[in-house]
């Protein structure tokens, strides 16, 4: 039995097919789990686990109340692209100054911060602009949330 091309029967039958073909062709395209843990970086497509070190350019920013967290922005506050470093993840910087060297949580995102960059939260505008940009290396100590993602503590 011949299908007509104006029966419900075909039209099932091409719509399904064209749903079959979206979905492989998203499966083909997508990055990965959309919690930012396990995603792979642009740049150089490796993923930074905990304990690794790399090299980053930082920045400094001075603007802003809300954390793309949904927190306050305060000094320690870090924003980064999900890509490389997800919400959640705490880095140490090295290689700027004893301000800013240390500890940070990447609670922020930016449209500027893409790749291997992270922007810095500094309340004064002043110190921010002298800043600069600077090459930095970044230790991993936490990946996103979970506490899984840590270094372990000796």
């Amino acid at each position: 039995m011949a299908l007509h091309p104006r029966s419900l029967a075909w039209q099932l039958l091409t719509t399904t097919l064209v749903a079959v073909a979206l979905v492989f062709l998203w499966q083909s395209t997508a990055r990965g789990p959309r919690d930012g843990t396990t995603e792979v970086s642009e740049v150089n497509g490796t993923i930074l686990g905990p304990g690794e070190r790399a090299g980053f350019t930082a920045t400094a920013y001075c603007k802003g109340t809300t954390t793309r967290a949904g927190t306050s922005v305060v000094t320690g506050t870090a924003a980064a692209d999900p890509r490389v470093l997800p919400l959640g993840s705490i880095i140490r910087i090295d290689g700027t100054d004893a301000r800013t060297d240390g500890l940070w949580v990447v609670l922020d995102t930016g449209p500027g911060v893409k790749g291997y960059r992270v922007d810095l939260y500094i309340w004064s505008c002043t110190d921010a602009l002298e800043f600069g940009r600077r090459p930095v290396t970044v230790t991993v100590l936490r990946r996103g949330w979970a506490p899984g993602q840590s270094v372990p503590s000796p």
